[in-house]
């Protein structure tokens, strides 16, 4: 399944990716923000962490894709957030700390969508769709997950400017 990579022109996680924090490490359970101050925000979320973490998922996406794991994906899953470690923590302390920013409504909202396109992704995959495969993951799912990481940066500056203040 090289040539998908080649194809899909997918690039895979590199080293720095991979020798990051655990996914599960999204934020300091020993800082517990005790106001809306981004000094106790920016100490609850490693915002950091949250992007390697989605990079992390979608290379075991590619892996499962390109037949390097014998892990199947059941798109139903692959669609609920509350299956990976940032949909849980945006769903969870992640909106109760930071939902009144602006750009979180619709962090949440583009999650949703690469969720959906990760699960097509898979779906098409599954039936051997992979013209339609191929469209999906240089369309609509990589659309997604630049949002994603786009607007964990937005929150990102956010926090940073009210600091400042």
């Amino acid at each position: 399944m090289e040539l998908l990579r080649r194809v899909l022109g997918v690039r895979r996680a590199g080293p720095a990716v991979a020798a990051a924090a655990p996914a599960q490490v999204l934020f300091d359970s020993a800082a517990v923000p005790d106001s809306r101050r981004g000094d106790s925000l920016l100490a609850t979320l490693d915002i950091d962490a949250a992007i390697n973490a989605h990079e992390r998922w979608k290379a075991r996406l590619m892996d499962y894709l390109e037949g390097r794991t014998a892990v199947g994906l059941d798109p139903a899953l692959v669609r609920r957030v509350d299956h990976s470690v940032l949909g849980r923590w945006l769903h969870g302390v992640g909106g109760e700390v930071l939902g009144d920013q602006p750009a979180f409504p619709l962090l949440v909202a583009r999650y949703q969508y690469f969720h959906e396109q990760a699960a097509t992704l898979v779906e098409l995959a599954q039936q051997g769709e992979w013209d339609r495969a191929v469209q999906v993951l240089n369309g609509g799912y990589r659309y997604g997950s630049s949002q994603v990481v786009l607007l964990l940066r937005e929150l990102q500056r956010g926090l940073v400017r009210s600091l400042a203040e």
